[in-house]
């Protein structure tokens, strides 16, 4: 997998990540370090002009909403995580997700694992 990534930067509340294949617009919390987020919505333009979309969420976060659902009695009392178009991965941060990003175009599973927008 290449690591083709630029340092990314703000535009407006989106933090936008260009790389050779794709451009991603992430949306953290404006406070949030951005090394350190583990949930978050993101869009993904590729090359050719489609959008596709998902919110990645690391390993551990998915715990932590569980064990919070677990108390609240939300999803069968923290039993299941479900999220439509989700993705989990292992490691927080936006360069890490980026390099997933990466990873599935490259691998050419983007389309099976992200959601395609319309225009």
């Amino acid at each position: 997998m290449s690591d083709s990534t630029q340092p990314g930067s703000w535009d407006g509340p989106w933090y936008r990540v260009r790389t050779e294949q794709f451009e991603a617009a992430f949306l953290p919390d404006a406070d949030e370090n951005l090394e350190a987020v583990d949930n978050v919505d993101v869009e993904v333009r590729l090359r050719d002009g489609s959008r596709w979309s998902a919110t990645m969420f690391t390993v551990a976060q998915v715990e932590v909403l569980m064990k919070r659902w677990a108390a609240s009695g939300e999803a069968l009392g923290g039993r299941y995580f479900w999220c439509s178009h989700g993705l989990i991965v292992r490691d927080a941060g936006i360069s890490n997700m980026t390099q997933v990003l990466t990873g599935l175009i490259e691998n050419g599973d983007v389309t099976q694992v992200l959601h395609r927008l319309d225009d």
